[in-house]
C-alpha cells in the first residue's frame, strides 16, 4: 500500500507533534511503523511522515495496551489486528443480505473478539497470580512483625 501525499494543512500532524501529542518520541512512532503497529503513514511532499486523527487514536490504543495491561508488542500487533479485521467485516457489512451471508463474518468476528478475550484474560491469571504471591509475602512479614519486632509484646 503507498502512502498518499498530502499538505500539512490538511489535518494532519507531522512526526513532531504527533509525538509530543501521544507522549511518545518520534523514534517510537517509526519503531511501531516498522513492527507493523502503526501502519505507514501519509507523507507530505518533502516525505515528511503526517499523521492522521486514525493514527493518533491507534496511538492511544497501543499506550492503553501497553501500560494499561502490559502487554507486549507482538500481542500488541495480535489485539490491534484482531480490531483491523473486525473493521472491515463492519465496512463490508450489508444491511440487505440475508442471515446465511451474514452468519460467516459474524463467526469470524466472534472468534476475533474471543481470541482478544483470551490474551486479557492470559495477563489478568499471571496478574493474579503475582498479586497473590505477593499478598502471601505481605502476610509472612506481618506474622513475623507481630511476634518478633519490638513493641509487640
Amino acid at each position: 500500500m503507498t502512502s498518499e501525499i498530502l499538505s500539512p494543512q490538511e489535518g494532519f500532524l507531522q512526526i513532531g507533534e504527533a509525538a509530543a501529542r501521544s507522549e511518545l518520541t518520534q523514534r517510537t512512532l517509526r519503531y511501531y511503523e516498522e513492527k507493523g503497529l502503526l501502519r505507514p503513514p501519509t507523507r507530505m511532499d518533502g516525505g515528511f511522515r503526517l499523521y492522521s486523527s486514525e493514527d493518533m487514536a491507534r496511538l492511544e490504543r497501543i499506550k492503553e495496551l501497553k501500560e494499561l495491561l502490559g502487554f507486549s508488542l507482538a500481542d500488541i500487533k495480535e489485539m490491534l489486528e484482531a480490531e483491523d479485521v473486525k473493521m472491515q467485516i463492519r465496512a463490508e457489512w450489508r444491511k440487505e443480505a440475508d442471515a446465511s451471508e451474514k452468519a460467516p463474518a459474524m463467526r469470524k468476528a466472534r472468534e476475533l473478539t474471543k481470541h482478544q478475550i483470551d490474551l486479557i484474560d492470559q495477563k489478568m491469571w499471571k496478574m493474579s497470580e503475582m498479586r497473590n504471591q505477593l499478598a502471601e509475602r505481605l502476610e509472612k512479614y506481618d506474622r513475623w512483625l507481630a511476634t518478633n519486632a519490638p513493641g509487640s509484646e
